[in-house]
């Protein structure tokens, strides 16, 4: 197929189309350009990290528990509390939740000693683990989370320990049985 153009003199130029019978296979295709990388490693075990201690001016590894049984209400306000941190430049080393605790409420019949279960309850945490709070801004930064607390909502703030650590992870007993078998 020919096209024509016109030029401003008037002359005519014609102009073949290269391309016109050339595959169009492997246009837009861009990821030949970048360098292979290699397959991602699973991911080790969780290794704690060191606990900051205190000093004069500032707190050691703190931890912000946010708990409740509304779920939206307990993640909506661990959210706010880890962009208040960003704001007030309050370093966070991690943000995680906890398992879920259920709890099952027994009742029982007034004329009986038989028990049924009446409802269930579960209990979410999440936590904020902020590094070394200005013990300056501490007072403002509590403040600020109290008066912005909603209903239902339990928070606490308190230091990081290894125990803390540890009960980031469900226990698994079975697992633990099988793994005490294995070794002798």
């Amino acid at each position: 197929m020919r096209c024509c153009l016109r030029c401003a003199g008037g002359a005519v130029e014609t102009q073949e189309r290269q391309y016109r019978g050339s595959s169009t296979e492997g246009i837009g295709r861009w990821r030949h350009l970048l360098p292979r990388q290699a397959p991602k490693k699973k991911k080790d075990k969780h290794q704690m990290l060191s606990i900051a201690g205190a000093t004069d001016t500032a707190y050691g590894t703190l931890n912000v528990n946010v708990s409740g049984y509304d779920m939206t209400a307990v993640e909506h306000f661990a959210q706010y509390v880890h962009n208040l941190c960003a704001r007030l430049g309050i370093g966070v080393a991690e943000s995680y939740a906890l398992p879920t605790q259920s709890t099952e409420l027994m009742l029982m019949q007034e004329s009986g000693t038989k028990m049924y279960v009446d409802s269930l309850l579960k209990t979410h945490k999440r936590v904020i683990q902020l590094q070394s709070l200005k013990a300056s801004l501490c007072p403002i930064f509590v403040d600020v989370l109290l008066k912005n607390q909603p209903e239902g909502v339990d928070l606490s703030v308190k230091e990081h320990t290894e125990a803390d650590f540890l009960a980031r992870f469900k226990a698994r007993p079975e697992l633990e049985g099988l793994v005490a078998q294995m070794s002798p």
